[in-house]
């Protein structure tokens, strides 16, 4: 499966991952705007992602199934999307992507020990450049946290390695997946939601925002990337995403960013260009080969 993949198709793979993770970039922002428990702002936003996610496999004529395995990857999407909520409304945004962005670690984690896939040296080597430049770009923020918040955050790190592994999973259909999350997390957040009495215009607006583009199109994305872009490539090209879901809130919420962040964020930036362009040379070369 993997030599029938020609690089037209990873390039296209890799730029929807590239459009999903910045999408999820304005999750930060849009959850700080909402002045309800975290647990509502998950269930409400995955009601209007629902409606997305359902009307993209009306559209495209995707099944709708369930198996253990796209179970198991509901729980992945699941997870990450409550916890980082939870983590947001605990801790720092900054605190909250940072610690979440330690999914390529995880990812490399399970592809060894589930998949017996040994990271190679490039892949290794992007990952500590990457998480480098994540780390310098909060390391004024790290110790403020909530240590909960913190705990948590590091948890959907670990779940949101899973969303990236959905492709690999036997029997995967990471789209059911993601639907079967978003009902999950409707569910087991309603009853958070039915006592929330502030409805302004800022919390709705910033609730069909998060469910229509930072969940929906960004999980449909994610799983159109997937098919063709490989799941440690994946991780690292969101490294995008904690850079830009702290300068939104610096933004728009007032927190400042420092020069020592804007330093961390070019090292990202150049890690994940470096990464893919090296890649693409060394996939070049072998076929020429």
């Amino acid at each position: 499966m993997e030599q029938e993949i020609t690089a037209a198709q990873r390039r296209r793979g890799t730029r929807f991952v590239f459009f999903a993770a910045l999408l999820y970039s304005i999750g930060g922002l849009c959850i700080k705007l909402i002045p309800w428990n975290a647990m509502s702002i998950n269930s409400a936003r995955n009601m209007v992602a629902l409606v997305v996610v359902g009307g993209y496999m009306l559209l495209s004529r995707h099944r709708l199934r369930m198996s253990r395995w796209i179970a198991l990857g509901a729980l992945s999407v699941c997870g990450t999307t409550v916890l980082y909520s939870l983590s947001n409304k605990l801790t720092t945004a900054a605190n909250a992507i940072v610690l979440q962005f330690t999914a390529p670690i995880f990812v490399i984690l399970l592809n060894a020990v589930f998949w017996r896939k040994r990271p190679g040296k490039l892949d290794l080597a992007a990952c500590a450049v990457v998480v480098s430049g994540v780390v310098c770009f909060f390391l004024d923020g790290l110790a403020m946290g909530g240590m909960l918040g913190n705990a948590l955050a590091l948890l959907s790190g670990l779940c949101y390695a899973g969303v990236f592994l959905l492709n690999d999973l036997p029997d995967a259909d990471p789209v059911c997946s993601v639907f079967w999350a978003e009902v999950i997390s409707i569910i087991i957040g309603l009853p958070f939601l039915v006592r929330e009495t502030c409805f302004t215009t800022t919390a709705i607006v910033s609730v069909v925002v998060l469910g229509a583009f930072q969940v929906g199109l960004g999980y449909v994305m994610m799983c159109i990337g997937l098919r063709t872009t490989p799941a440690v490539t994946a991780a690292l090209i969101t490294g995008i995403e904690p850079i830009l879901n702290p300068i939104w809130v610096a933004l728009f919420y007032g927190e400042r960013v420092g020069p020592l962040a804007l330093v961390g964020a070019v090292i990202v930036v150049a890690g994940v260009v470096g990464y893919n362009v090296l890649k693409s040379r060394r996939e070049q070369h072998a076929r020429s080969v």
